[in-house]
């Protein structure tokens, strides 16, 4: 793949972003609208958790910087048994579930950008968290994980024709039912998944 000086990071909160933004050595340049960062080649921006944050924050990006590609980095929540704790997953399709089509009355379907030899998941993206093991497995039908932000992020990379890419880690199963749990899961793997993210994905951007 072709490199390219300008990579937008995009991510929900500055909890997720933390050992992003030092490991990659960013300096915050801006608070306003959305907290973002900077180094030579990429940029960090802070959305904010949900769909209309980060929809903002990628138009932001994209008139603002017009990156050669935005990715969204983050938690999810895994709505079955298959994955564990920490795994770091590439999504290939990400459903907006609480957004029926008219006619079909299936979730709206977003397809991001996709890269070779990782391992892929679905992803459904809602307005609210959802914790309960009951309706995680409702969701588990249509998708692997859960977040509130990716689908709307390749909603608007797609209207500025920009390319956009997806990588989650799971901070969360049907197993974690408190708020608590899923911080604490987050802080636990943040650095992990910023590992991978800079040993294996950065390295072929």
């Amino acid at each position: 793949m072709e490199k390219n000086p300008l990579i937008c990071l995009v991510m929900a909160t500055l909890l997720e972003a933390k050992p992003f933004i030092g490991g990659l050595s960013m300096i915050r340049l801006e608070e306003k609208p959305f907290p973002f960062y900077r180094n030579k080649n990429n940029i960090l921006i802070i959305s904010g958790i949900g769909k209309a944050n980060a929809a903002m924050a990628c138009t932001y990006s994209c008139l603002k910087f017009n990156p050669f590609c935005i990715i969204n980095l983050g938690a999810a929540g895994a709505t079955g048994d298959r994955y564990t704790l920490g795994d770091p997953l590439h999504v290939k399709k990400a459903f907006e579930y609480d957004r029926p089509q008219f006619k079909s009355k299936f979730p709206h379907r977003h397809i991001p950008d996709i890269l070779e030899d990782f391992s892929y998941a679905k992803i459904a993206t809602l307005d609210r968290p959802i914790l309960d093991p009951a309706e995680r497995h409702k969701v588990s039908k249509t998708a692997d994980l859960i977040d509130m932000e990716c689908a709307s992020v390749i909603h608007a990379c797609r209207k500025f024709k920009t390319k956009c890419y997806i990588f989650k880690f799971v901070s969360d199963t049907p197993e974690h039912t408190k708020d608590n749990d899923i911080v604490e899961n987050i802080k636990n793997y943040r650095n992990t998944f910023f590992n991978f993210f800079r040993e294996s994905v950065l390295s072929l951007l």
